[in-house]
């Protein structure tokens, strides 16, 4: 049975010493990694360097990206912003990944927001490229989407083989790419294909539970390696959601993604989820909820 972790999502500050105090104060309240998102809209920081300040700044907090978006970035690019970030980090990166999905990013920065199946297939393909590319010596790859020659890049991580892989995984073709290739399965809600939002048709305990079927089945001999998680959107008491957030928590009722009560109501929840469902790794997906959500995280972190 995998020990309990937990994550926040920090998205800014008003300046680096405030950015620097939210990331020791995440440290010392029981939560081990701290986690950017990555879209173009929105009040939210740059990943890498935000992620690279926070490690500056702490000691023990791993950092990490929830998620990156794929279609941002050549992954050859990413390999060695990552691969620096984790040296600098003394090896506390974790390493989210994503398609990109939201169309306003794309819209607003007049980029093609191809159809899901070839952004899932060019994930694909960047995944082999960035664990190519933060292996030793030089490597090739040619597919359709990427091409490298013989490419020796430097630094190379310090997490071998390398930093812990994240894939942020709600529709079936993502869970399954995410159970045979990554080391954290972050289940997370349906997006509509066209990036409008959140899929109406997902939603509720069955539709989750689903979800971790299909992990399991995908994943094979992998599974028992895996850690699961899932991001927190509403914790304590129901509130309504941030207005620049692409969040909808209004169908997740009975899953971990919305855990209303008290504390100890929130506490056996999880442990239901971690002991029954192998779901182990719990994101705080707003600010707002540290406060009902990090006497919970010193409670339970490590057990």
């Amino acid at each position: 049975m995998r020990r309990f972790r937990f994550g926040a999502v920090i998205r800014q500050a008003g300046s680096g010493k405030e950015w620097a105090e939210k990331a020791r104060r995440l440290e010392g309240s029981g939560f081990d990694v701290l986690l950017v998102p990555d879209h173009l809209l929105g009040p939210r920081f740059a990943p890498v360097a935000a992620l690279t300040a926070a490690a500056c700044a702490t000691s023990r907090l791993r950092v990490g990206t929830l998620v990156l978006a794929n279609d941002f970035r050549h992954p050859a690019v990413l390999a060695k912003e990552t691969a620096t970030l984790d040296l600098l980090s003394d090896g506390r990166l974790e390493v989210g990944l994503g398609t990109g999905w939201m169309a306003g990013d794309y819209a607003s920065a007049g980029m093609a927001l191809e159809p899901p199946g070839v952004r899932v297939e060019r994930l694909a393909e960047a995944l082999a490229v960035l664990k190519g590319l933060w292996g030793e010596g030089p490597f090739s790859f040619d597919g359709a989407h990427y091409r490298v020659r013989d490419l020796d890049q430097w630094p190379k991580p310090v997490s071998r083989p390398h930093p812990p892989l994240l894939l942020g995984a709600g529709g079936r073709r993502m869970l399954r790419l995410a159970a045979r290739e990554a080391d954290v399965v972050h289940l997370t809600t349906r997006v509509r294909g066209d990036g409008s939002g959140p899929d109406e048709r997902d939603g509720g305990p069955e539709a989750y539970l689903a979800k971790l079927r299909t992990v399991r089945e995908a994943a094979g001999e992998r599974y028992d390696r895996l850690e699961l998680g899932t991001s927190v959107l509403q914790a304590g008491e129901r509130r309504a959601e941030e207005a620049w957030s692409a969040a909808d928590s209004s169908r997740l009722e009975g899953t971990p993604q919305v855990l209303l009560g008290t504390r100890r109501d929130i506490a056996d929840r999880l442990r239901h989820w971690r002991d029954e469902h192998d779901l182990s790794y719990f994101v705080v997906h707003h600010e707002r909820d540290l406060g009902v959500l990090t006497p919970v995280a010193e409670e339970l972190a490590g057990t």
